[in-house]
């Protein structure tokens, strides 16, 4: 008996270990989703036209200064993309992402920051789907004009790969993360999803729906910028 309640014991901390994981990721979903929807909500943040031409937008929200560091902890939020063999369909299901870098944290100050970043052409996000990539080497990265428009953005920023931005103190500018890196987060895209599913299985396989946690986010994004403006050339 005393045997039979100790397995039961340890099987229900199990579960409730896994359900807490499971949480914790739906709520990162939900958190990209508010941030997306507060940011986007003021116009002269993030230019329409260009986020009328980004392929895809990662969302990493409340980034505390001692969440980056020589121990590898990290960034955690959401990539998601327009769907269509050319980017040029719907915005479709976010996979979960990590940003790690030790520099990023010294600009933070103490209070938490989101950080979004547009990512600009088909090789950006390419890039980012298939492997771990560093800001500025692997991909072209610049920080991000604000205003109704990106009139008078320098060549520089006109032609990176991936634009970021970010949000402290309710001040919202264009940041440099230049030397961080961006990864697929595959532990938590398991959890989310409840199977094992790289970021293009997500993203670009079509293999899952869009799930109840990320509908406010997906349904923002379809109202905001419902069609991809990037020249067409660009997109094959």
């Amino acid at each position: 008996m005393k045997k039979l309640m100790t397995c039961s014991l340890a099987l229900l901390v199990m579960v409730s270990v896994a359900f807490a994981g499971d949480e914790r990721e739906v709520d990162r979903v939900k958190d990209a989703g508010d941030v997306m929807k507060e940011i986007l909500n003021i116009p002269d943040d993030i230019p329409q036209d260009l986020l009328d031409k980004a392929e895809c937008v990662v969302v990493l929200p409340s980034v505390k200064k001692g969440a980056f560091g020589v121990g590898g902890s990290y960034g955690r939020g959401v990539m998601i993309c327009r769907s269509g063999q050319h980017y040029t369909g719907p915005w479709g299901a976010p996979a979960l992402y990590a940003l790690e870098g030790i520099s990023i944290g010294f600009q933070l100050g103490g209070q938490a920051t989101d950080f979004v970043l547009l990512v600009m052409n088909t090789k950006g996000a390419k890039s980012l789907l298939s492997s771990k990539v560093k800001l500025g080497a692997d991909a072209s990265a610049a920080a991000g004009p604000k205003g109704r428009t990106a009139e008078g953005a320098t060549d520089i920023v006109m032609n990176a790969e991936i634009l970021s931005y970010s949000r402290n103190k309710g001040l919202f500018a264009g940041i440099s993360l230049e030397g961080s890196t961006l990864r697929s987060d595959g532990s938590a895209n398991e959890k989310l999803y409840g199977r094992r599913l790289s970021a293009t299985d997500i993203i670009r396989g079509g293999k899952v729906g869009i799930p109840a946690s990320a509908k406010e986010l997906v349904a923002l994004l379809n109202t905001k910028s419902p069609k991809n403006r990037s020249d067409p050339t660009s997109l094959k």
